[in-house]
């Protein structure tokens, strides 16, 4: 995450307050809030209401439409970002579009119509998204971007567990799903947009002349590009295939109970995140640590393919699921560290949030042409080799890449 010079030249008084650390974490927490229980319950759960039997194709239509809104969204949001150097207002801008369009869905009873709001929808979150995750990148220093990268796993972890907010067992509607989302999401990220005025750090873009930084970083972010967009995939492939592997794997199991192994998993991965991250920050040692995750991650798929028994299946995903949003925290954070420029560190953020769409966009495709031969298995044995691809990319990175 760069942020010009390099990080060697940084004292300790260029720490940021723990306390401006936890507010970014809450807001980025809030910011998952926002979009995962709608995406993973509430829109699903709207258009099966919607369309009837069309459902699945209707969805489907849904989600790549999307992505492909929040790939654009993510790039021209960083660029406006950049330009006109104010995160706190595009971020503010981002976030009250985004929920009048959330709030709005519950006044539309077409199918088609949900579609083009969706679309919009992504527009306004990843003008809200880019520039927050590019803001850390304008104060949080190297020596602190391990803790930020630990604090950040607490987002996907919250974010699931919000999820059991809508399916909870006394079913509220659509509406009243919608509101309820919304108000936890601005309630979390308020507090940073209000209070939270950290000190620029002396590369900031905004205060000084930037000075290029060498090619090398440029080398580093590609491999980092790389490295993500392989372990996307895998996570892409469980978010929207968890739900029929565990059906398949155990038929017994809830749709409660499967959200609960899910916040479950990603719940372990706080702690990894928060101890690996201090100590890469101590060690400086930051994609070592990442490759050990993308190694492990592997591993645990290849244990998912092989488990004898359902038990075994699930430990194994609660494993993987936990080492895999720790890997995602801390390469979030660590990313800043390798941009090749911080003037335009947002706009560098959207091209990255490639790796978060893509996967998305082909992941059906893989899962169609494997899965009927070769069952969930062969699946999982393929990514864990996407897996094993991205820790060999990050261990080969250079230590003075950033």
């Amino acid at each position: 995450m760069g942020a010009g010079v390099a990080s060697e030249t940084r004292t300790a008084d260029e720490r940021q307050p723990l306390a401006l650390l936890f507010l970014y974490a809450l807001a980025y927490a809030g910011a998952v809030i926002a979009y995962t229980p709608f995406l993973m319950l509430l829109l699903p759960m709207r258009v099966a209401e919607l369309a009837g039997a069309a459902d699945i194709r209707w969805l489907g239509y849904i989600l790549f439409a999307g992505a492909l809104a929040a790939s654009v969204s993510a790039i021209a949001s960083g660029w406006l970002s950049d330009r006109t150097r104010n995160r706190r207002g595009w971020i503010g801008a981002g976030l009250a579009l985004s929920i009048a369009l959330q709030l709005s869905m519950a006044h539309f009873t077409s199918v088609a119509a949900l579609l083009w709001l969706v679309v919009a929808w992504q527009l306004a979150l990843n003008l809200m998204l880019t520039p927050l995750i590019a803001w850390a990148g304008d104060f949080v220093p190297d020596r602190q971007k391990g803790l930020l990268g630990g604090l950040l796993a607490f987002a996907p972890a919250l974010g699931a567990w919000s999820s059991l907010l809508a399916a909870r067992e006394t079913p509220a509607s659509f509406a009243d799903n919608l509101w309820l989302v919304s108000m936890v999401a601005v309630a979390a990220m308020l507090p940073l947009l209000v209070a939270g005025w950290p000190r620029p750090l002396p590369t900031d873009p905004g205060s000084v002349d930037i000075v290029q930084p060498p090619r090398r970083k440029s080398a580093a972010a590609i491999r980092m590009w790389l490295a993500r967009l392989a372990m996307q995939v895998p996570g892409a492939a469980l978010a929207s295939y968890l739900y029929f592997w565990l059906r398949a794997l155990d038929p017994a199991m809830t749709n409660r109970e499967k959200m609960l192994l899910f916040a479950i998993g990603l719940s372990l991965s706080i702690g990894a995140a928060m101890a690996l991250g201090r100590w890469s920050d101590r060690r400086d040692r930051p994609f070592v640590v990442l490759a050990l995750l993308a190694a492990c991650t592997g591993l645990l798929l290849g244990a998912m393919a092989a488990a004898p028994s359902p038990g075994l299946a699930k430990l194994a995903y609660l494993l993987f699921s936990g080492a895999s949003a720790a890997f995602l925290a801390l390469h979030a954070s660590q990313t800043l560290r390798v941009l090749p420029d911080p003037a335009r560190r947002a706009t560098g953020i959207g091209l990255f949030n490639l790796t978060n769409t893509a996967p998305s966009l082909i992941m059906p495709w893989i899962a169609i042409a494997i899965v009927p031969d070769f069952g969930f298995a062969g699946l999982f044995l393929l990514l864990a080799m996407l897996a094993f691809i991205a820790a060999a990319l990050l261990a080969a990175m250079p230590r003075g890449a950033h």
